[in-house]
């Protein structure tokens, strides 16, 4: 197939462009700047300037397209205070998108499970969050993806709130860096509260699969630990730190972890069993904790946060 990848040269596309790639796919990825440009075509892909904004754009490379693969989103909007602005700039690009690409074509676009589960029982894909939670954020763009079933092959992978391994700039290495400021690796109450993880090849190979194989209008989740206590994340910064591991007071959450002082407290277990079965996906990668010890993470030069 010709597949047009958004957000190509970042920390998920640039797994899925080889992973595609590799499966024998002919790939486009959109590129904001020439270092991501040059990345794309260093992976094997064309290169298409743009951004999602780029509203023209994205509908004309999506009808030159059988597949599409929505990776970008305005991150560094989203994260400054601007969250809203981000998701209607999503919306309209995914608009586009779907409004480009042909009949029969398939799309598939990111999501997350974060937020997702209600009183500690894992969220499976057929659960839909709840208006006030965390992981209603991207609904809108979730909904108009959906909505274009049957006549788009369309699907959402709702991706775990960790996607790990070697360069990851996400959430562990924002916990990392809050252990080394501090000295001590930290979790709020009992550290129970429960993340979902996914190595990156992994989830490289489920965006590929959607689009391959996925029935319209279907939701996926790229889960494969269902639930890590973040107090076990703790203990694994903390050996790798060689720091101490304790309960962290409410007063020092901002400090000890930043931006996501709001989440290490949020239980969000979430199966992906549907997903397995409709798809084929076997994880294969490592589970975080053994990818913590194999010591990238604390490296020197390792990424140390968003």
């Amino acid at each position: 197939m010709r597949v047009f990848v958004t957000g190509a040269s970042g920390w998920i596309g640039s797994a899925v462009v080889p992973e595609l790639i590799d499966a024998g796919h002919q790939v486009t990825g959109l590129a904001r700047s020439d270092a991501s440009a040059a990345a794309v075509e260093a992976a094997g892909a064309t290169a298409v300037r743009g951004g999602l904004d780029d509203l023209d754009l994205l509908r004309a490379t999506a009808a030159a397209s059988d597949a599409v693969v929505h990776l970008a989103f305005k991150h560094d909007i989203a994260f400054s205070g601007g969250f809203a602005d981000a998701v209607g700039s999503d919306v309209a690009a995914v608009r586009a998108l779907g409004e480009g690409l042909p009949d029969g074509g398939a799309l598939t676009i990111a999501g997350g499970v974060l937020g997702l589960a209600v009183d500690g029982v894992p969220a499976t894909e057929r659960d839909v969050p709840s208006a006030d939670s965390m992981a209603a954020g991207r609904q809108a763009s979730t909904d108009v993806v959906l909505g274009l079933a049957p006549r788009v092959r369309s699907s959402v992978v709702r991706l775990s709130p960790t996607v790990h391994g070697d360069g990851d700039a996400g959430f562990i290495p924002t916990l990392i860096a809050g252990a080394r400021r501090r000295g001590v690796a930290g979790y709020l109450g009992d550290g129970s509260a429960r993340w979902t993880a996914v190595h990156r090849s992994d989830a490289a190979r489920l965006f590929r699969l959607a689009i391959e194989v996925a029935p319209a209008g279907s939701v996926l989740h790229a889960v494969d630990d269902e639930g890590v206590p973040v107090r076990d994340i703790a203990a694994a910064i903390g050996r790798n730190l060689d720091v101490p591991v304790r309960q962290v007071g409410a007063d020092e959450a901002g400090e000890q972890f930043g931006f996501l002082a709001g989440f290490v407290q949020l239980d969000s277990p979430a199966s992906s069993a549907i997903t397995r079965e409709l798809t084929g996906w076997s994880p294969s990668g490592p589970g975080l904790i053994e990818d913590l010890d194999k010591g990238h993470y604390f490296a020197e030069g390792a990424p140390t946060k968003y």
